[in-house]
């Protein structure tokens, strides 16, 4: 029996124990004086537990005094000092860490960190943690160099960006800023607040720097130097070159060009200058897609001279057959003309004044008809077909035959 009681009672403990939330914080932590200071709270939220308040309290002589309390209604800062200098965060579920700013030596003391919840059977549960906070005057502490917005140290020309240095101890820390020269000098200050800016970053602004911080107490400490570069990507990339180390004569001398795209290709050297020293090559794409379209123009223009010279003659096929089709209605009517002059030779004068007397040309228009018909009979000479004389024969012998 008394075992059985013993294992109810440890059951019983361990869902107590294990079965809420449960508060995490250091037991002792240390500020700085004149400086800022996170006492850390945190718990794990359990489905189901909802929380219902939360206060922080500090340990005045023998009793405990609430200066911050969180409930339903919202926050409350209980004590006019902290008022200013207190705030507790609630934007991540179970942190209710407590951020006091500006520490003086009186606000050393315990603090306690206490939440209450609702279980899911209706109930409440509280927990609570006790924070020895300590305040002493710190020296500084070695500083840290970042960029604003976590840009790393390698930006464009033209960016706004700035270089921020920071430490940690008793303020009031005072900050400077430095530039290393080159041939061992003394490096230049450039500045004496904890950030530096660059409104905007200049490829002259390219160089090595360094802060020191240094603090109400303790001696003056300096932060790691880092490279800040800035880069004009306005300007064509650099090209390496490689000369070959054997010896060669000047007309078989060459060196290997390596481009920003990774190309290489092998180039004579008549001058001893290479190309990447001149800074007037161009890349192998450009000068393909010259080639390129220099083809495609010759090709264009030797098309279209052919297709003109193909249209041409054509033209003058069509110009020939339109003459040699005039050429045989002129011959068939001068065969007519030919053959109704031989037929109508002996006809007598006055009957042919009487049929055309009003036709009849005169006599410098005879001439005119006289010279056109001479010309384009000695041109049907070489164009009437083979039967002409034949026909003129047929025609004769027909005119002879004829009554008169």
């Amino acid at each position: 029996m008394g075992i059985l009681l013993g294992l109810l009672f440890l059951g019983h403990l361990m869902v107590v124990t294990y079965g809420h939330p449960i508060l995490e914080a250091p037991e002792n932590i240390i500020g700085p004086w004149k400086g800022n200071v996170n006492i850390p709270c945190t718990y794990s939220p359990l489905q189901g537990y909802t929380q219902v308040s939360m206060r922080w309290l500090i340990q005045r002589g023998l009793d405990l005094v609430t200066i911050f309390l969180r409930d339903s209604s919202g926050d409350h800062i209980q004590q006019a000092k902290y008022r200013g200098r207190l705030h507790v965060g609630h934007e991540v579920s179970g942190d209710v860490s407590l951020q006091l700013n500006t520490l003086e030596m009186d606000d050393r003391s315990h603090y306690t960190c206490e939440v209450t919840w609702q279980t899911p059977d209706g109930n409440q549960v509280m927990k609570d943690k006790i924070i020895e906070l300590r305040v002493q005057k710190l020296s500084v502490s070695k500083p840290t160099v970042t960029t604003g917005s976590g840009y790393g140290f390698t930006v464009p020309q033209g960016m706004r960006i700035s270089l921020q240095c920071q430490a940690w101890g008793s303020p009031p820390i005072s900050y400077v800023w430095y530039k290393e020269q080159t041939n061992n000098q003394e490096p230049t200050q450039v500045a004496v607040f904890s950030t530096l800016f660059f409104k905007p970053a200049m490829v002259t602004d390219s160089g090595s720097y360094f802060c020191t911080a240094k603090g109400r107490v303790g001696s003056e400490q300096r932060s790691d130097t880092v490279k800040f570069v800035v880069k004009d990507f306005s300007k064509p990339p650099n090209i390496k070159t490689e000369v070959p180390t054997t010896m060669q004569s000047p007309l078989e001398a060459t060196f290997t060009v390596t481009t920003f795209w990774d190309w290489t290709t092998e180039v004579d050297d008549y001058s001893g200058e290479s190309s990447a020293e001149k800074g007037k090559g161009l890349p192998i794409f450009a000068i393909i897609l010259i080639i390129s379209l220099c083809c495609m123009v010759v090709f264009t223009m030797a098309y279209i001279m052919f297709f003109r010279k193909t249209s041409q003659q054509e033209r003058v096929y069509e110009v020939a057959r339109m003459h040699a089709r005039e050429a045989r209605n002129a011959g068939e009517a001068m065969r007519v003309a030919i053959f109704t002059s031989g037929c109508s030779s002996n006809e007598p004068a006055s009957e042919a004044l009487d049929n055309n007397y009003s036709n009849e040309p005169s006599l410098g228009q005879e001439y005119q008809i006289i010279a056109q018909i001479n010309s384009d009979y000695a041109y049907l000479l070489h164009t009437l077909p083979p039967d002409y004389d034949l026909l003129a024969t047929e025609g004769k012998s027909v005119c002879q035959n004829m009554p008169h």
